[in-house]
């Protein structure tokens, strides 16, 4: 992407040129490049093919604490110059706002480390429709009972992004983000069950092999066949990692500096306060190699180091951009655009030990709806997952609710794992909630 980032570098350069013409006192600009193939495969026949090219420019220009936003998807001479001028006519139109403005010059990333993102993948449209096509076959010829697909996908996208403002600073990186999916159906005399596996990375050599995830998702599928409904109850609830990142998730949104300054979380103002117990740790890692949440800086271009989250259970600070900071009184933690690497730790145990513990309980494999109140923390979602017993799994169980409230959830927690999952921006392993309300029959 050579070529390109010369191209991209220039057109940022441009844009902050017609600003400061135009007579704007600060400007900022973003310039991306994406390209990927995409490819889903359904009981053996190609569904779609598709083929990726997008660029983009995003245009804010400040006059004063007065702000202008503008974007393009046309990076020509002309398209830069009319992108600038329509920001600067919104900025005249716009209220003056006191924490409007770029990061601290101070801030900016004075140096780009190379974080090994970028492992491009010279995959043709035929050698993603075969591997598309043994994932699939992998799950299918399992087991007879698994006689349908969701299908099977096989994507490869590239990115180079670069990014500039008034202060003197242009910073660019490319990256790489692989992937391959499937989704399966089972049926017996008790109904039909789904279920789903993938794989991801920056390298695609460092994917699982297309058969391994067909045959993990087609193992799902017919472990969930027979489920059945329990009584309601209150017991301990199991969050393996691929859903204990989500459960992550919620706690990353009520922390974020807008959800603070607007007064809308169940954490407002918890700053220094035990929010997870004593041994549960988050640690920000901007910087791990081939990592699928590195950034060597942030979307306003602030430096980007490693920082603690959560200590021994105390919340330390919040996840914060410029303008949320200024908000809020603080200084901007290198979060403009979300965190990088958030790792939790907390013990050595891994999901299999976890269960090995629990008397009576509940596994999750699957959580359904939106429900979650991040102003209450009131938390209630559809689940389905497997019935636990003297340490052993007994039957899958489905058409059931969990339901509780966040903060004491977190307070709650027994166990956080080391079986990190790494396939995305939040790295998280098995989570115990010592006891939720299970809604059954």
């Amino acid at each position: 992407m050579l070529a390109s980032d010369e191209r991209l570098r220039t057109v940022v350069a441009r844009v902050l040129d017609r600003a400061a013409a135009k007579g704007a006192s600060a400007a900022e600009a973003g310039a991306n490049l994406d390209t990927g193939l995409s490819v889903n495969v359904r009981l053996g026949e190609v569904e779609t093919i598709e083929y990726q090219r997008d660029r983009g420019l995003g245009v804010t220009v400040y006059f004063g604490n007065c702000k202008g936003s503008a974007s393009s998807a046309d990076l020509s001479e002309a398209a830069i110059v009319e992108t600038v001028d329509k920001a600067c006519s919104i900025a005249s139109f716009t209220a003056a706002d006191d924490c409007a403005g770029l990061a601290d010059a101070e801030l900016m990333a004075d140096a780009v480390p190379e974080l090994d993102l970028y492992h491009p993948w010279e995959l043709t449209p035929d050698a993603a429709i075969e591997q598309a096509q043994r994932c699939e076959a992998a799950a299918l010829d399992l087991d007879q009972r698994l006689n349908n697909s969701e299908g099977s996908s096989v994507a490869t996208h590239a990115n180079l992004h670069v990014y500039g403002n008034s202060h003197g600073f242009l910073g660019a990186y490319p990256s790489t983000s692989h992937s391959v999916s499937c989704a399966v159906l089972g049926q017996d005399e008790n109904g039909m069950q789904r279920d789903y596996w993938y794989t991801s990375a920056r390298d695609f050599a460092e994917l699982r092999p297309a058969e391994e995830v067909g045959r993990v998702a087609g193992e799902r599928a017919l472990a969930r066949l027979g489920s059945r409904q329990v009584d309601t109850c209150r017991v301990p609830v199991v969050f393996p990692p691929e859903l204990a990142r989500g459960l992550v998730g919620h706690f990353v949104s009520a922390i974020r500096g807008a959800s603070q300054y607007r007064r809308a979380s169940f954490l407002l103002e918890a700053a220094g306060k035990r929010i997870f117990p004593a041994f549960m740790s988050m640690t920000e890692y901007p910087h791990l190699q081939r990592a699928m949440g590195s950034a060597p800086f942030d979307g306003e271009g602030v430096a980007t180091a490693d920082r603690v989250l959560v200590d021994e259970g105390v919340l330390t600070g919040y996840v914060l951009s410029s303008y949320s900071a200024r908000k809020l009184g603080l200084q901007t933690t290198g979060n403009a655009g979300g965190v990088h690497n958030l790792t939790v730790t907390g013990g050595d145990e891994d999901l299999r030990s976890v269960i090995a513990g629990i008397d009576k309980g509940l596994l999750l494999r699957e959580l359904i709806g939106q429900g979650v109140n991040g102003v209450t923390g009131d938390y209630s979602r559809g689940a389905a997952g497997f019935w636990i017993e003297n340490g052993e799994i007994q039957f899958p169980v489905h058409e059931i609710t969990i339901a509780g409230n966040l903060l004491d959830m977190f307070q709650n927690i027994e166990v956080a794992g080391a079986d990190l999952d790494c396939r995305g921006g939040i790295r998280c392993g098995s989570i115990l909630v010592g006891e939720m309300t299970l809604a059954g029959q």
